[in-house]
C-alpha cells in the first residue's frame, strides 16, 4: 500500500503541474530575498484596475475613440516627455551596472533578429517587410513607462532603489536604435505598394530620420541627457514645478488611456491571425526574459557581489515579461498595417503578463526550495483557482445553456470543452480533501477523475474546430481515453508529452490550414414587388413580422461567434505548449530551478484556471445578460427621473439633435438607405439597418466615429424621430431594422418654436 501511495503522490505532482515529484533530498540554495513582494499585488491592482477603468469607460461609450484620441496625444506627447526629461536630468550614472543595460541591448536585438529572420523567410511578398518590422517590434517594446515602472518601484524601491532609473536607460534602445530598423521595413513595404517606384534609397533613409527625430520622446531623451550635464544633474528651481506636474500626470492618464485603447481591439481578431499571435506572444512573454536573464548571467558573472549579480539576473527577467507598448498599434495603424495581429496581440499581452509577473515575483523571493512545501504550495494554488474558476464554469455552462447555443456548432464542442473543464475543477477540489484521508479506491477514483478530465481539455481544445474538416471526433476521443488508461501506468513520463505535442500539433495545423466556415453576410430583406398595396404604419408583431424573423435568423448566424473560439483555441494552445515545455524540460534536464518551478506553477494556474478564459469569453452574453442589463438599468433611471420631474421634457441636447437631423440631413438621409421591404404577407415598410445609418452619419460628417455615430442614433430614437420595426430595442450599431416615424417632422417644428421662443441662445448653437 506505501507503494501505491508513492504512486499516487507522484502522479499527483503530474497532474497538478510538476510532471515528476522532485526527490526529497533536492534542496536549491539561492540568495536571501532581494526584492518585497508585499506592495506587488496591491501595484498589479492599481495598475490594472485603472486599465478596467479606462476600458468599461470605453466600452459603455462614456468616452468615445475620438475623444481617447486627444488623451493618447497629451500622454505620449507632453506628459511622458516630461517625465523622461526630469529623470535624464537627474539620473545618477555612478551606481549604473553597464553589463546590466548591454545585457538587455542584445537580448532585444537578439529577438528583433530572430522575429524578424523568420517573418522574412514565412511571410508573403505582399506583406513581407511591414510584417518583419511591425512584428519584431511588437516583441521588443515594451510597456516600461505606464506599467513597468509601478511593478518595479513595488518590488525594489526598499532593496535596490537604483534599479528604477534602469527603466529610463532601457526603454531608449527600442526607441532609438531598433524601432527605426522596423520603420524602414514599413517605409520598403509602403514603397513597394504605391505606384510610383522611383523613390530611392536615400528618400527612404531620410524618411525614417526624420520619423525618428519628430518623436518627442526621442527628442526629450535627447535634451534630457544634454541638460543632465549642463544644469549639473538639477533640474532648475522655477522650471521644476512646471515639469513635476507634467511628469506625475503621466501614471493615472497612461494606464486609463491603455484601457481605452483596448476597446474594439478583439473584434480585429480573426483566423489568419492566429499562428502570428501565438508566435509573437511566444517571442515576447517567453523567449525575451529567457534571453535577457541568460545574457546577464553570462555578461555580469565578473560582479564583485554574488547578491547583486542574482537580484540583477533576476531583474532582467522580470523586464522582460512586461508586455508590448500600446504605442506599436499607434505604428501599426499611421502605416495602416498588420492591425489585427498588433492590436489584438497588445490586448492579450497586457493580461496575460499579470499572472506572470506575479508568479515570477513570488518565486523569485524564495531563498531556497524543499520540495515538500513546495508541492504542498503548489497543491494549495490549485485548490484555490479550481474553487473560483468552478464558479465561473457554472455561470459560463448556464449561459450556453440559456441561450440554446449548445445545440449549434462549434458551440456544441465548446460545451463539451466546458464540461471537462467544469470536471477538472470537481476532481481537484475532491482531491484535496481525499489525499489526507486513507481511502485509496477513493484516492485511485479521484485520481482517475481528474487525470481524465484533464486530459479531456487538452483534446477537446484541438477538436475544437475539426468540424471544419467534417470529421467526427471519436477518433481523437479514443486517443484520449487511451491516454487516461496506460498513460497513467505504462508511459508515465512518455504518455503526457505525446499527448501534449499531439494536441499542440492539431491546434496548430488547424489555425494554418483550415478555412472556417465564415457568418452569414449580413444583408437586409429583399425589396419588395411593387404590386404589394399596403404599407405598415403599425408596428410589427414580433412573431409575425418577416423583418424580425430574419433578424433573428441574423443573429444566429453571428452567433457562431468564430472569433470568441479562435481566441478561446489561442489561448488555450499557449498553456498546451507551457506543458509541453514543462515535460520536456524535464525530460531532458534532471536538475530543475527556479525558472522550471516558476514554469510549474504557470502550468497550474493554465491548467485549473482554464474556467476565468472561458468565462471572460463566453460568459457574458451580449443578448442574454449585457442588452438586458442594460435595458433594466435604463428602465430603473428612466424610472427614477419619471418620479423626480413626472412633467420634464426632453433634454435640449436630444431636441437640438432631432431638429439638426430632420432640417438638414432627413431627406437626404431616407433616399440614400431607406428601402422598402416585406414585413407581411401583403405588407411593405420603409426600413434600414442601424449600421447602414451609422456609416451613412460616417460618411456625411455628421459622426467623427461609429461611438458618436450610436450616440447620435440612441438620441434620435429618445426623441421619436426613428424605432424598431417592433419597438423591442433601441438604437443599436448592428443588423436590426428601425425606421423612420411619422410624426417626426411635426415633432421637430414644435422643438424649433420651443427653441426660438424660449431659449434664443440654443438655436443659434443649432445653426453653428
Amino acid at each position: 500500500s506505501s507503494s501505491y501511495a508513492n504512486w499516487g503522490e507522484q502522479h499527483l505532482a503530474q497532474v497538478i503541474g510538476l510532471h515528476c515529484a522532485l526527490p526529497v533530498a533536492c534542496v536549491f540554495s539561492g540568495s536571501p530575498t532581494a526584492m518585497s513582494i508585499d506592495k506587488l499585488f496591491p501595484a498589479l491592482l492599481e495598475c490594472f484596475g485603472i486599465i478596467l477603468c479606462g476600458y468599461v469607460a470605453g466600452r459603455a461609450n462614456i468616452i468615445t475613440s475620438t475623444q481617447a484620441k486627444g488623451l493618447g496625444n497629451f500622454v505620449s506627447k507632453f506628459a511622458l516627455p516630461a517625465l523622461l526629461f526630469k529623470n535624464m536630468v537627474l539620473l545618477d550614472f555612478g551606481n549604473v551596472v553597464w553589463s546590466f543595460l548591454w545585457s538587455i541591448l542584445i537580448a532585444k536585438v537578439s529577438v528583433f533578429i530572430i522575429v524578424c529572420v523568420l517573418t522574412l523567410v514565412v511571410a508573403g511578398p505582399e506583406s513581407r517587410f511591414s510584417k518583419a518590422g511591425l512584428y519584431s517590434i511588437f516583441a521588443t517594446q515594451s510597456n516600461d513607462f505606464a506599467l513597468g515602472y509601478p511593478i518595479v518601484e513595488a518590488l525594489y524601491k526598499n532593496t535596490y532603489p537604483e534599479y528604477l532609473q534602469y527603466i529610463y536607460l532601457v526603454a531608449p534602445v527600442s526607441l532609438m536604435i531598433l524601432n527605426p530598423i522596423g520603420f524602414a521595413f514599413c517605409e520598403i513595404q509602403k514603397w513597394r505598394n504605391s505606384q510610383d517606384q522611383q523613390h530611392n534609397k536615400l528618400r527612404i533613409v531620410g524618411v525614417v530620420i526624420l520619423q525618428v527625430l519628430k518623436n518627442p520622446i526621442v527628442f526629450m531623451v535627447v535634451v534630457g541627457l544634454v541638460s543632465h550635464f549642463l544644469l549639473g544633474h538639477k533640474i532648475p528651481v522655477v522650471m521644476q514645478e512646471f515639469v513635476d506636474g507634467l511628469a506625475n500626470s503621466f501614471g493615472g492618464a497612461a494606464l486609463f488611456y491603455l484601457g481605452l485603447s483596448m476597446v474594439g481591439q478583439l473584434r480585429k481578431f480573426t483566423k489568419s491571425t492566429v499562428v502570428a499571435l501565438i508566435l509573437l506572444i511566444t517571442a515576447k512573454l517567453l523567449v525575451m526574459p529567457l534571453i535577457c536573464r541568460d545574457m546577464v548571467e553570462l555578461l555580469d558573472s565578473n560582479s564583485s557581489s554574488p547578491q547583486n549579480h542574482t537580484s540583477l539576473s533576476n531583474y532582467a527577467f522580470l523586464y522582460g515579461v512586461f508586455p508590448t507598448a500600446p504605442s506599436v498599434a499607434i505604428y501599426a495603424s499611421q502605416y495602416n498595417m498588420e492591425l489585427e495581429v498588433i492590436t489584438s496581440g497588445m490586448v492579450i499581452s497586457t493580461f496575460l503578463s499579470a499572472p506572470i509577473m506575479y508568479v515570477s515575483a513570488w518565486l523569485l523571493t524564495i531563498p531556497w526550495m524543499d520540495p515538500k512545501p513546495l508541492v504542498t504550495a503548489l497543491q494549495n494554488v490549485s485548490f484555490n483557482i479550481s474553487i473560483v474558476s468552478l464558479v465561473a464554469l457554472v455561470w459560463t455552462i448556464a449561459v450556453m445553456l440559456l441561450s440554446k447555443k449548445f445545440k449549434r456548432l462549434p458551440h456544441m464542442f465548446a460545451m463539451n470543452l466546458f464540461l471537462a473543464q467544469f470536471l477538472v475543477c470537481i476532481g481537484m477540489i475532491l482531491w484535496n480533501f481525499i489525499v489526507k484521508q486513507d481511502n485509496f479506491i477513493g484516492q485511485v477514483l479521484t485520481f482517475t477523475l481528474l487525470y481524465g478530465s484533464l486530459y479531456s481539455t487538452y483534446v477537446w481544445t484541438g477538436v475544437l474546430h475539426v468540424h471544419s474538416f467534417r470529421c467526427q471526433p471519436t477518433c481523437v476521443t479514443s486517443i484520449c481515453e487511451c491516454d487516461v488508461t496506460f498513460g497513467g501506468t505504462a508511459l508515465p513520463w512518455a504518455g503526457v508529452p505525446c499527448v501534449h505535442g499531439v494536441c499542440v500539433c492539431v491546434c496548430v495545423c488547424v489555425c494554418v490550414c483550415v478555412s472556417v466556415r465564415q457568418a452569414l453576410p449580413v444583408t437586409g430583406v429583399s425589396t419588395v414587388c411593387v404590386s404589394l398595396p399596403g404599407e405598415c404604419t403599425a408596428p410589427c408583431e414580433s412573431p409575425h413580422c418577416l423583418l424580425v424573423q430574419e433578424e433573428e435568423r441574423l443573429q444566429q448566424a453571428a452567433d457562431r461567434q468564430v472569433a470568441r473560439h479562435t481566441l478561446l483555441c489561442l489561448l488555450l494552445t499557449v498553456s498546451l505548449l507551457a506543458n509541453l515545455s514543462s515535460c520536456l524540460w524535464w525530460l531532458f534536464n534532471r536538475d530543475p530551478g527556479s525558472l522550471y518551478l516558476e514554469l510549474q506553477f504557470f502550468c497550474a494556474i493554465a491548467n485549473y484556471g482554464q474556467g476565468f478564459i472561458s468565462f471572460g469569453i463566453f460568459g457574458l452574453d451580449k443578448h442574454l445578460i449585457i442588452i438586458p442589463f442594460k435595458k433594466r438599468l435604463a428602465s430603473l433611471w428612466q424610472g427614477r427621473e419619471r418620479v423626480e420631474e413626472p412633467q420634464a421634457a426632453l433634454p435640449e441636447e436630444i431636441r437640438l439633435t432631432c431638429t439638426q437631423f430632420i432640417r438638414y440631413h432627413k431627406d437626404q438621409c431616407v433616399q440614400d438607405i431607406v428601402q422598402k421591404r416585406r414585413c407581411g404577407e401583403r405588407t411593405v415598410v420603409g426600413t434600414f439597418l442601424g449600421s447602414e445609418l451609422v456609416e451613412w452619419l460616417l460618411r456625411a460628417g455628421v459622426a467623427r466615429d461609429r461611438g458618436e455615430g450610436l450616440l447620435y442614433g440612441t438620441q434620435l430614437e429618445q426623441g421619436g424621430v426613428l424605432q424598431h420595426v417592433a419597438r423591442e430595442v433601441g438604437f443599436q450599431d448592428d443588423s436590426l431594422h428601425y425606421r423612420f416615424t411619422e410624426g417626426a417632422r411635426t415633432c421637430s417644428l414644435r422643438c424649433y418654436e420651443f427653441l426660438f421662443f424660449s431659449s434664443p441662445r440654443s438655436l443659434f448653437s443649432l445653426y453653428s
